[in-house]
């Protein structure tokens, strides 16, 4: 029976355990958008876990949406990031960077006064975004021009270029949570009438180029893509999106790629458009390693390991305040609270690098 603590390999990156520290915005960065000495500290202390996955970092200043994000477009970036991935190399922790977009989740208060763009002109509706001149509503996005599209596509392969040269394990391309990539997935935000819109074939074609750019720069098995079937969050939830990731599965499996990291559980709401989607559902149609994500417990976790429906459960909140997450679900220790959200996006190192590894009495 597969557990938590047995090693994978994912092509030739040796995996040391099944648990991944999962993607988490901490806002960190300041305004410049480089990774720091607090970031590098804040990695570090999560090494124990069989790989780490960064926080999502904006591929092009286009891509921005939130306050103190780290980017990947810039040689003071590549330079930060090397401070990240330095100590991992020595650790032997692999680490994957996570290209990220907004798209339609972004103000034109981070572009200069210019909208964001997304795959169509459809305003995300729900909570107020944080901009750098305050809470603001969201706005009508302006809809990408066909023609600006290979521009995009080519800020992933610079990005992925970036990752390559901060010396990072691999990446991961976010095409979930309803940022850019997930806005063209979905009809909901997609409502286009060129060849990247209309059809599913048409809507996951963007993704499909990312990620044919991408692998001009990483071999198929150090690239990971992230998908979210049942998530609400951002205004996401199509009645057709049984389909959607069913294509969007199949295509992915002709690619041998190092993961698929699908958010099937529902700790961010779902969007009861149908039956949630299980990983046992994708499973079916991918031969290759699957991330598991979304709110498991250690058993909700080893469930999915022994069912074989996932190959690594990657943990997000539990590992916020337990450094040592690994050692304490190895060990049963308890675990420290993390019910203090109002630090997990503030500047400082408070709420980030300061709680405390078990100590036992």
């Amino acid at each position: 029976m597969t557990t938590l603590f047995d090693e994978l390999l994912i092509g030739d990156l040796k995996i040391k355990n099944r648990i991944a520290l999962a993607p988490l915005t901490r806002g960190r960065a300041g305004e410049g958008r480089i990774p720091n000495d607090m970031m590098a500290e804040y990695y570090l202390q999560r090494s124990s876990a069989g790989l780490l996955i960064t926080e999502a970092t904006v591929v092009s200043e286009q891509g921005i949406g939130w306050i103190g994000s780290p980017g990947i477009y810039t040689e003071k970036m590549v330079e930060g990031w090397k401070k990240v991935t330095g100590p991992l190399q020595k650790k032997g922790t692999p680490i994957f960077l996570q290209m990220w977009h907004c798209g339609r989740a972004s103000h034109s208060d981070f572009h200069g006064g210019k909208l964001p763009v997304s795959a169509s002109a459809v305003k995300l509706n729900g909570d107020k975004i944080h901009t750098p001149k305050g809470t603001k509503e969201y706005e009508v996005p302006r809809a990408l021009e066909t023609a600006e599209i290979s521009s995009l596509i080519n800020d992933y392969r610079v990005a992925a270029q970036n990752a390559k040269d901060a010396g990072f394990s691999g990446i991961e391309v976010h095409s979930a949570n309803g940022y850019l990539l997930n806005q063209f997935l979905d009809s909901k935000t997609n409502q286009r009438t060129d060849q990247y819109g209309g059809s599913i074939q048409n809507k996951y074609r963007l993704l499909g180029e990312v990620l044919a750019a991408v692998m001009e720069v990483w071999p198929s098995k150090r690239v990971g893509v992230r998908l979210s079937p049942n998530g609400v969050f951002n205004d996401m939830g199509s009645s057709d999106f049984r389909e959607t990731y069913l294509h969007v599965i199949k295509q992915l499996d002709t690619l041998d790629l190092g993961y698929v990291h699908i958010m099937d559980g529902l700790a961010f709401g779902f969007h009861e458009q149908g039956e949630p989607m299980t990983l046992a559902e994708f499973r079916e149609h991918y031969r290759g390693v699957i991330i598991g994500n979304c709110g498991y417990t250690k058993a909700d976790a080893e469930k999915r390991l022994s069912a074989g429906t996932a190959d690594i459960v990657a943990m997000g909140r539990p590992f916020i305040s337990n450094p040592d997450l690994v050692d304490r679900l190895k060990n049963d220790w308890p675990l420290n609270p993390y019910d203090d959200m109002s630090l997990w996006y503030t500047p400082g190192p408070e709420g980030y690098t300061d709680y405390p590894e078990y100590e036992k009495e």
